[in-house]
């Protein structure tokens, strides 16, 4: 027997007529009759009887049809599990984001991501490069947003953006009149430093001599050191997007002078399949990195289709 044939078997029953059946299933009479001759010939069953212009079912075809309803409403439940898989993804959708990624660009990607995929719960979850990649790699996270690549042979990474890093000031700051600065012209001022290990911290020390620079505060946010500096308690130099994600009215942004480069990377699972979600949250990027408000930053041309 096959699926077609239990299928016109149990319109039949549900519907009580052979012609019912066949409208139920955009088919004709025929045909459905051929699938019941079919059935009653390979169950060596008698499922119907004619009784004038009606068929009649057998108490075999009740017997036989409380099998075949278990059947479908199992079939259904896979059905149904199907949609949520395609709807809402295997486990929704898991991301690692470095900490500076988690406040910009990553609130602009989930709200473009939300707008396609509006019932897919997520987890974003923050931590440094480094364990983002190897997270990544396990399969623990479907991607990953990270500052600097820290596993190349073990991920496949893709350039989203990179900004150039500002230098910020507390309002009505000496400095805040110039249109740039320079490590010299921050002598003798309190810097606010991210927290080592950091991209951010190493790039900023090479640049810097340690003998000019008073280093009075580490902490490992940027949001915090952007805090403490509109709390007048220092100078920083930090990516200039979480200005405009925080808008901070107490610091003020001033051009740095060696160019210190912010990156966002990609990060997804070298050689392993990625849920149908992980497509989306891409085409989320391609969306946010397109917009006008990232016209300044270096784009990504190719991101994994």
């Amino acid at each position: 027997m096959n699926y077609r044939q239990i299928e016109c078997f149990r319109a039949v029953m549900h519907t009580g007529s052979m012609t019912l059946a066949a409208a139920q299933l955009h088919t004709s009479q025929p045909n459905v009759s051929r699938a019941i001759a079919l059935l009653q010939g390979e169950t060596q069953l008698k499922l119907f009887e004619r009784v004038g212009q009606r068929v009649v079912p057998t108490p075999e075809a009740h017997a036989l049809l409380k099998e075949v309803d278990r059947v479908y409403v199992g079939l259904q439940s896979i059905g149904d599990a199907a949609d949520r898989i395609r709807t809402l993804g295997v486990e929704g959708l898991r991301i690692a984001v470095s900490p500076g990624i988690g406040v910009s660009p990553v609130p602009r990607i989930l709200q473009v991501f939300r707008g396609m995929r509006p019932r897919v719960p997520v987890v974003v979850h923050t931590a440094d490069s480094a364990t983002i990649c190897k997270w990544v790699s396990s399969g623990y996270y479907e991607l990953g947003l990270v500052g600097y690549v820290a596993l190349p042979q073990e991920v496949d990474t893709t350039l989203v953006h990179s900004d150039r890093a500002v230098c910020i000031v507390p309002r009505g700051h000496r400095l805040a009149r110039k249109r740039k600065v320079v490590p010299s012209d921050l002598a003798g001022e309190s810097f606010i430093s991210h927290a080592s290990p950091d991209v951010v911290r190493a790039a900023t020390d090479r640049v810097f001599n340690p003998e000019v620079r008073r280093l009075e505060i580490e902490t490992t946010l940027g949001t915090t050191i952007c805090a403490m500096v509109a709390r007048g308690l220092g100078v920083s130099i930090v990516n200039p997007a979480m200005l405009s994600e925080l808008a901070l009215t107490g610091v003020h942004s001033l051009a740095f002078e060696p160019a210190i480069q912010i990156e966002c990377h990609l990060v997804l699972a070298r050689q392993q399949p990625a849920q149908a979600l992980v497509a989306d949250f891409l085409e989320a990027i391609r969306v946010v990195t397109r917009s006008p408000e990232n016209s300044e930053r270096k784009k990504v041309s190719r991101l994994p289709a």
